[in-house]
């Protein structure tokens, strides 16, 4: 198990390593204070754009974005904090902790936000048989595939980490393959590929709107999660 929590500094003027998955994502997370880099959900991609980069010049990591329900009981656009992330064998603790007036704040809006674990993979999970397997084989709320990326980077350069996503396909819904296959390389949605699919396969029709209801709700929920990654909104664990 892996711990890499340390002291705060509210007076670093360094910023925080936002990690996200979709450009979408990184749009919501950009702001002031942040350096926000985007995988296009290609964990390789991730780490090549990892090691470039120098974490003495980051104070903290946070993994921010949307992810795959593996707990039954959430739904679209539920907010899950992570407590930690597993990668095979390895646990790495989150040593960043959301601040319960922020929790509060969001259950008035009628946002669930929940701590729990999360899963990172280094595919998607598309069947709800194999988000059914996961979930309990380890427990976890949620699954992403940059999570553990980014926890790991965190975690060999001693920064405070944390990782906050929204249910975008529940448990009970199977992603589209279709849906995870038109990701540009740059993070977007490839709406062409969509279309010809479509028109290829009409019987998908159904499955992508569910699906893009999903991932629009999932949106909306980052969007009002977005002041959670002002320095008063999380706090670092003391070691």
């Amino acid at each position: 198990m892996v711990d890499n929590s340390v002291d705060r500094n509210s007076n670093d003027p360094r910023p925080v390593l936002i990690v996200t998955g979709l450009v979408q994502e990184a749009r919501i997370a950009a702001g002031p204070g942040m350096i926000v880099i985007c995988s296009s959900s290609d964990p390789q991609q991730l780490r090549a754009l990892l090691a470039t980069l120098d974490p003495s010049t980051f104070r903290g990591v946070i993994s921010f974005g949307v992810a795959g329900g593996l707990d039954p009981s959430l739904k679209s656009g539920d907010v899950v904090v992570a407590t930690e992330v597993l990668a095979g064998d390895t646990r790495f603790l989150a040593g960043l902790a959301l601040n319960e007036e922020m929790i509060t704040r969001a259950a008035l809006r009628r946002r669930r936000v929940v701590r729990g674990v999360l899963s990172g993979v280094e595919q998607v999970i598309a069947a709800t048989a194999c988000k059914a397997a996961l979930h309990s084989e380890t427990g976890a709320a949620a699954v992403d595939m940059e999570s553990h990326i980014a926890a790991a980077y965190a975690a060999e350069a001693g920064l405070p980490f944390a990782a906050l996503r929204v249910i975008s396909d529940p448990a009970t819904r199977a992603l589209p393959a279709l849906a995870k296959s038109a990701i540009k390389p740059n993070g977007d949605i490839d709406l062409g590929k969509v279309l010809r699919g479509v028109v290829r396969n009409p019987a998908t029709l159904r499955a992508l709107v569910s699906t893009g209801l999903d991932f629009n709700r999932a949106l909306r929920s980052l969007r009002g999660c977005r002041g959670f990654l002002h320095g008063e909104s999380f706090a670092m664990a003391e070691a």
